[in-house]
């Protein structure tokens, strides 16, 4: 199966701005450079449209994308929220878009303010009277008074907001510092599996035109900024007007509109938000952002969709460069925010909560309250969750003043339910065969079957490929699809994975039967991304991984202990989560204790089929004591007595370690693992490959060694409710690495 961009987002850049191809690490510099900068004003305009005309498809995750957005403006990097203007649905009129973008941003901001334009809803294409190259259209933000029937006919100009538009817009702004973030697409509206995409339905035998309103308003602002017609045509061609842009796909890709646990988001807007919630002001945003696609696999893993980002800034300038100086006076990583107060009852935001993490957020959490220092002052134990809302109270009471809106929270203790489930989407190219499929699953335990209808959170999804699918997936350069026909298990996104296909005409409950044991490789793998919390823990662990032969990206990933104490890196690697090497590599992994206490460290290989592979420790005859990292120290994986070299294998793909540094031996688990090395006849110093139930067996242990050293480290019994496993972030660092091979 040809290498699939998962692990990238990003949202369609308006032809007419003229946007080049970059990587997610890019955008996300300079959008935070942007937004880092120390100006006198900071003013933001925030859209966000769900409810469009049955006709155009509507939307459900676009408010939520404002509302992320707009807790991240305020809370991280000081907006005041009087200056963040939000619009949503009705109000996000073609006139109100305008209107608003005219009075809050361009009459109000002066030279060296920060100015943010968020957009989410869908995109179109209308025809470019004056086109730039050999495209005819001009891609456009469809506002939500777009009449229905644009959808199935071209007789009837559309309200529209073309990009030559925005750039007019763009370019009246008085300040360079300015930001667009744009999470939609314009091509390939509709759904796809469970996913919907943020393109306006359209029939591929309607072309539109903009309205007479429309261009009449670009003449206006053209008289008003530009000497001629000429004129602004030249400088159009040029790129962007003004500051940056930032899109969420490529021009012939989805923006994904997908449901996560309990709530609808923007795919790119959940990734890009929650990842700067988390990423420590302390040191540049080019060295945090090299490899943000691959290091927040989370949110791109629960799509499955391919979508490279793009962005621009002005052309000549040094928008995308400007030093992050005013980084150091913002504040600090944080996973939630208290958003209101009752009494001992607190109502808090959890913006910096990892998608795959949140049903370790709904009962028993611990969260930290700490000041502008990064100090706990206080703990709030979580009672509820809905959508991204806690609810909970105030179990160690700080200072007086200090539980008030807009105090941070960090993680503390989470609390992983014993029952997680495998949500399976029961796909509707099933057919008749759906309900046998739905009641063969759930005859399997802890495999929840689900529909799918773009509301449900589903893992993956099960169904028959089709020979639109086999379309798609060429168009996205896979080149050794399953055949038309054969069952098997696809993303939410329908991406199909690699090995789940069985052969044509094999009915569905054989097909149940033969997925059994690839399904509960799957369930032990969500269940270990409900354990990664890197970005959290405060251990003082670093995981780098290096090219022995010296065909890649050598790389470290850091916990958040580790980055707040600055611990120096081994020698040659740099701080970076872009870990690329050839095909072929021989690679290796080493593990440094900077803590001034013993640890004890297990790694697991997962492979782009899910597979589970233990690599460290390899010693059998006595694995805890193998384990054992001390103070200052590293382990190297392979180790010099083992039996196996590291090879990343032929094919590109992305596969992911998983490194696991607990301040306690995690027995059950290694004891388990000795069982299965045993039996199956491994020697010390081979790895050992989890097959049938063992993965499930495995990491049940290891979740229960986790929660005895949670509890006996200071997370109270007493807190902790009985069905969740604790996990404390002073006690474990379970920290993840996405490695791609590439050609």
């Amino acid at each position: 199966m040809k290498r699939r961009h998962f692990l990238q987002f990003s949202s369609s850049l308006f032809a007419s701005l003229g946007l080049s191809q970059l990587d997610l690490t890019q955008q996300a510099h300079r959008y935070a450079q942007v937004l880092a900068q120390s100006t006198p004003r900071k003013l933001a305009l925030l859209v966000g449209i769900n409810e469009y005309p049955t006709a155009l498809g509507g939307l459900q995750g676009c408010l939520t994308d404002v509302e992320m957005q707009r807790e991240l403006l305020v809370h991280r990097f000081g907006f005041n929220p009087n200056d963040v203007k939000i619009l949503t649905n009705t109000q996000a009129t073609r006139e109100g878009i305008l209107t608003t973008f005219e009075e809050h941003l361009i009459k109000q901001a002066k030279s060296g303010d920060v100015v943010v334009f968020h957009y989410s809803g869908h995109g179109s294409r209308v025809r470019d009277p004056d086109p730039i190259g050999n495209d005819p259209f001009n891609s456009t933000m469809v506002p939500s008074d777009r009449p229905p029937e644009s959808a199935t006919s071209s007789a009837t100009p559309v309200p529209d907001i073309m990009g030559q538009t925005l750039f007019l817009l763009m370019s009246a702004l008085p300040t360079e510092n300015l930001t667009v973030v744009l999470d939609c697409c314009y091509s390939g509206g509709g759904k796809r599996g469970n996913l919907i995409a943020r393109a306006a339905r359209q029939s591929s035998d309607v072309t539109l035109d903009a309205s007479p309103e429309e261009l009449e308003y670009q003449k206006q602002w053209i008289s008003k900024l530009y000497d001629s017609k000429q004129k602004f045509q030249e400088v159009r061609e040029k790129g962007v007007a003004k500051g940056v842009v930032i899109a969420s796909a490529a021009r012939d890709q989805l923006a994904t509109d997908a449901p996560f646990d309990g709530f609808h988001a923007g795919a790119f807007t959940y990734l890009l938000t929650r990842y700067l919630w988390q990423e420590p002001g302390n040191r540049s945003f080019k060295t945090v952002f090299e490899n943000l696609a691959l290091r927040t696999q989370d949110v791109a893993k629960s799509s499955g969709m391919y979508q490279i980002p793009e962005f621009e800034e002005k052309q000549g300038s040094n928008n995308g460069d400007k030093p992050l100086y005013f980084l150091e006076k913002t504040r600090p990583a944080a996973e939630a925010v208290i958003r209101k107060v009752t009494g001992d009852q607190v109502e808090f935001w959890l913006g910096g909560i990892a998608s795959q993490s949140l049903k370790a957020f709904e009962k028993g959490a611990i969260f930290s309250i700490i000041d502008d220092e990064g100090q706990e002052q206080g703990q709030i134990q979580q009672e509820s969750r809905v959508e991204l809302v806690g609810y909970g109270k105030v179990i160690k009471s700080p200072q007086s003043g200090m539980v008030k809106e807009g105090t941070l929270l960090r993680e503390q203790v989470r609390g992983i339910p014993t029952n997680l489930t495998l949500r399976v989407g029961v796909d509707e190219t099933l057919g008749a065969e759906k309900a046998k499929v739905q009641a063969a699953l759930q005859g399997q335990k802890r495999i929840e079957p689900v529909s799918v209808e773009q509301r449900n959170t589903v893992d993956y999804l099960l169904g028959k490929v089709t020979q639109e699918d086999i379309q798609s997936w060429r168009k996205q350069g896979e080149s050794n699809p399953p055949p038309v026909g054969s069952l098997g298990l696809f993303t939410a996104g329908k991406a199909p994975i690699s090995g789940s296909f069985g052969r044509v005409g094999e009915t569905a409950e054989n097909a149940v039967t033969r997925l059994r044991p690839r399904l509960k490789v799957l369930l032990a793998g969500r269940i270990l991304k409900s354990l990664d919390n890197g970005d959290s823990s405060q251990l003082n662990v670093t995981t780098s991984i290096q090219a022995v032969d010296g065909k890649g990206t050598s790389g470290t990933v850091s916990s958040r202990g580790s980055r707040n104490s600055q611990s120096p890196l081994p020698p040659g690697v740099i701080n970076t989560q872009k870990l690329q090497f050839k095909r072929g590599s021989n690679i290796q992994a080493q593990v440094k204790n900077n803590e001034s206490r013993n640890i004890f460290v297990s790694l697991l290989f997962i492979t782009g089929s899910g597979e589970i592979i233990n690599l460290f420790p390899l010693d059998w005859d006595a694995p805890e004591e193998k384990s054992l990292v001390a103070p200052g120290q590293s382990k190297i994986v392979p180790q010099p007595e083992d039996n196996f070299v590291w090879n990343v294998g032929d094919t590109a793909g992305t596969f992911e370690v998983l490194v696991l540094a607990s301040v306690a031996p995690l027995r059950t688990a290694l004891k388990g693992l000795q069982s299965i090395a045993r039996r199956t006849g491994s020697r010390n110093g081979n790895p050992v490959a989890l097959q049938e139930d063992e993965p499930i067996d495995v990491i049940g242990n290891l979740l229960g060694d986790i929660d005895n050293n949670s509890r006996s480290g200071g997370a109270a019994p007493q807190l902790i409710p009985k069905g969740n496993q604790a996990v404390s972030t002073n006690q474990l660092a379970a920290i993840s690495t996405i490695v791609e091979v590439v050609e």
